[in-house]
């Protein structure tokens, strides 16, 4: 079998996609695919010809690994300082294309999905984004096919209720926040408010590390007057328009303090109802790096 051949390459991509979305983590999905690689590669010539199903075998063997350190991960996560947000991705621009994809990896999803247990996020991730049939669901979770159509059930109806409605274009997501860097970089209080829903909130991630408000900002005056000397507070700094997670967002370089910000959005309605603003170091190590999210 050549490299070109071997079904690990071939699907590197979407067991890379499985693992972040299942961590919240680029770090964490990278160890993970590392971790499944050895395996495959320690099974041999003559093992892997008898895999039937490469991919589906795959996409078992990380998603057990990945449920294993989502465990393992819980006590860190509890005893995080301040708010914990997934891991921003740079990514392609034609990810934008699958609008199914695009919002599986979105900040705002993958913050819903933190608030489901770690078998019903694996569920939900690999039913309603992956297509996976439930037979193979319950092999990788270690679980029956009834129990796993149960788990997919509650795990749908959790997030469906709190996933924000992400129904705009990507045209029209763009103009918005383009609208936002402008007033933001402008200082202009009027231009924040119309651009921010009435109860918008930020959330920002920290680590305990850099600064950053501990706790969410709700309500457009108080985000608005947060973000509104930018320039006084970060002289020097620069926004830059990226696509982070599939979506327009935004990074703030330059700063006194030598930390990065990236910036994610929610546009509902014609405005901005979430802001994400990642400022971890230990989160911001890749986000100069395309991203592999594919499916």
């Amino acid at each position: 079998m050549t490299q070109t051949d071997d079904p690990f390459i071939t699907n590197r991509g979407l067991l890379f996609t499985v693992a972040y979305e299942m961590l919240g983590s680029a770090a964490d999905a990278e160890d993970v695919v590392q971790e499944t690689w050895l395996r495959w590669d320690a099974i041999g010539d003559d093992g892997r010809a008898e895999v039937g199903h490469p991919r589906a075998f795959l996409v078992r063997m990380v998603t057990r690994k990945a449920l294993d350190r989502l465990r393992s991960n819980a006590r860190r996560r509890e005893e995080y300082v301040g708010a914990w947000l997934p891991e921003p991705l740079l990514t392609a621009p034609d990810l934008a294309d699958d609008a199914e994809l695009a919002e599986s990896v979105s900040m705002a999803m993958l913050t819903v999905l933190e608030t489901l247990t770690p078998t019903e996020r694996a569920v939900f991730v690999l039913r309603e984004v992956f297509d996976v049939p439930y037979d193979e669901i319950a092999d990788a979770v270690g679980k029956s096919a009834p129990a796993v159509r149960q788990i997919g059930h509650r795990a749908r109806a959790h997030v469906a209720a709190r996933r924000p409605r992400m129904d705009v274009g990507r045209g029209e997501q763009q103009e918005v926040v383009e609208r936002f860097l402008a007033a933001v970089t402008g200082g202009e209080l009027q231009a924040l408010l119309d651009v921010l829903a009435p109860d918008v909130v930020l959330v920002a991630d920290g680590g305990g590390v850099v600064q950053a408000v501990v706790n969410p900002v709700v309500g457009a005056k108080k985000v608005a007057n947060l973000l509104r000397p930018f320039g006084k507070l970060a002289p020097g700094a620069r926004i830059l328009p990226v696509l982070l997670n599939g979506a327009a967002g935004a990074r703030i370089v330059g700063t006194d303090d030598g930390y990065d910000t990236a910036i994610s959005f929610v546009v509902e309605s014609g405005r901005i109802s979430r802001i994400y603003a990642v400022r971890n170091p230990a989160k911001l190590g890749q986000i100069d790096v395309e991203a592999p999210i594919s499916r």
